[in-house]
């Protein structure tokens, strides 16, 4: 069984709204949305429903539609249909896939107002346009977004809860780990980029330390998110398809922004758009933007059309970037393995950084400039975010870099805006030419 942060998050919620609210847990598919609303039903409540709307018996679909106005009869046969006993105040009813009945969804204004029981949704693509439009989104509904899984939570599957602490320690207080705990570390952090934090990808790996098993999971996922493009992008699904197919060749190249001409020399990124929002809906990627006048408030100079396109899983990733071949033939798993990464390769280190950084909370931006006539204006910064009122640059460095001229320029241009600097890198904590380098891991801090 995997430990998941989440489930503190789930007890806060059961803890603070005391019935007040239902809580909507959204996530891509497959990160375990069912998985942990299940156990924390179990765990925490004297009885559940679990209620799979994606597969639910026309008995429950006609018990919403038509019966639900008589709260004390729908309860009744619910809990006959389910055979479980509802007890006030400590039972929960779980609406698993919501998004595949939307209408459940609006009924919470009224099961919430109720106040018998709580109630917990899950839903993927839950943002879509299409899920929502014939519904009146309820206020007492509270989000909260679920990811795959985290370094740390690697670690606690690999059966290490004491690993992530001590780097903690150590980030605060900006002091090396020396270079044996180091290498260690970073050995585990290849591994959780190779595999990703998909829970079945997780779990096969684990049960077999064996990378072609985890790669089996994550293709059948891979496969899975097809199917819902088919879907639920009805009317410009090859367009959703082409710039899917299209990230790991954009994040290969040394600019990593999405060259929409690359899919189709004529293509105008206004064609596009809906097919890259829908993706970002749907929580399959991170979307990053260029802020091409950075300050404390990035999105206020926020290019839309200028764009970068990573992963939401950097395992997915790796997946669909020799998705024609078997693990067994794939130079990246060696490279990443061995730490013989390259610049073409490095797409994977920005990866995981996006990914990161979009766990903790941030916004995607970057920073790029190209001024033909004036050398010193040209630049180019992964990431930008805000810490503590200032803005902090940050440059990912794949292998054994020589320079870091665009942060320097960058650090020169707006150095009344910014706060600490950042490369992350697979060395050592280090302070130099007064910029921090940080390992790649210590990005989960940031």
């Amino acid at each position: 069984m995997l430990k998941r942060k989440i489930y503190d998050e789930l007890l806060k919620w059961k803890q603070n709204s005391n019935g007040k609210t239902a809580l909507l847990i959204d996530g891509a598919r497959r990160v375990g949305k069912s998985f942990i609303a299940g156990q924390f039903a179990k765990q925490e409540y004297k009885s559940y429903i679990l209620i799979d709307f994606g597969n639910a018996p026309k008995e429950i679909i006609d018990l919403f539609d038509n019966e639900s106005t008589n709260l004390d009869l729908f309860f009744a046969k619910l809990s006959a249909y389910y055979s479980t006993i509802l007890h006030k105040r400590e039972s929960l009813i779980v609406f698993d896939e919501v998004q595949q009945f939307p209408r459940a969804r609006q009924l919470i204004k009224y099961l919430v107002a109720d106040g018998r029981y709580d109630f917990l949704e899950t839903g993927s693509l839950i943002r879509l346009k299409k899920n929502t439009e014939k519904i009146i989104i309820p206020s007492e509904e509270e989000h909260i977004e679920m990811f795959s899984l985290d370094f740390e939570e690697f670690l606690w599957a690999m059966g290490d809860e004491a690993t992530v602490p001590l780097i903690k320690q150590c980030f605060d207080s900006k002091i090396p780990l020396g270079q044996t705990l180091h290498r260690k570390i970073m050995n585990d952090f290849r591994q959780y980029m190779l595999v990703g934090g998909m829970p079945q990808s997780v779990l096969a790996y684990i049960d077999s330390k064996n990378f072609e098993a985890s790669d089996n999971e994550k293709r059948r996922i891979l496969a899975l998110y097809r199917e819902d493009v088919s879907k639920f992008a009805a009317g410009y699904e090859e367009k959703v398809y082409a710039v899917f197919d299209g990230i790991p060749g954009q994040l290969s190249k040394k600019e990593k922004k999405y060259k929409i001409t690359s899919i189709n020399k004529n293509a105008r990124f206004r064609s596009y758009e809906d097919s890259f929002i829908w993706l970002s809906e749907a929580m399959i990627v991170n979307l990053c933007y260029n802020s091409t006048d950075p300050n404390v408030g990035l999105a206020l100079s926020s290019d839309v059309t200028t764009q970068k396109c990573y992963m939401a899983d950097t395992g997915l990733l790796v997946t669909q970037t020799f998705m024609d071949g078997p693990v067994t033939n794939n130079e990246l798993y060696r490279a990443i393995l061995f730490d013989k990464i390259d610049i073409n390769e490095g797409m994977i280190t920005e990866n995981i950084v996006a990914q990161m950084l979009r766990r903790n909370g941030h916004k995607l931006y970057f920073y790029s400039r190209n001024d033909t006539f004036d050398r010193e204006n040209r630049m180019e910064i992964d990431f930008l975010i805000n810490e503590n009122k200032k803005i902090a640059p940050i440059e990912v460095k794949s292998g054994n870099y020589r320079s870091h001229s665009s942060l320097d320029k960058f650090r020169k241009k707006f150095s009344h805006r910014i706060g600490n600097s950042y490369i992350l890198y697979s060395g050592d904590v280090l302070m130099k030419d007064g910029i921090w380098h940080l390992p790649l891991y210590m990005a989960m801090f940031l």
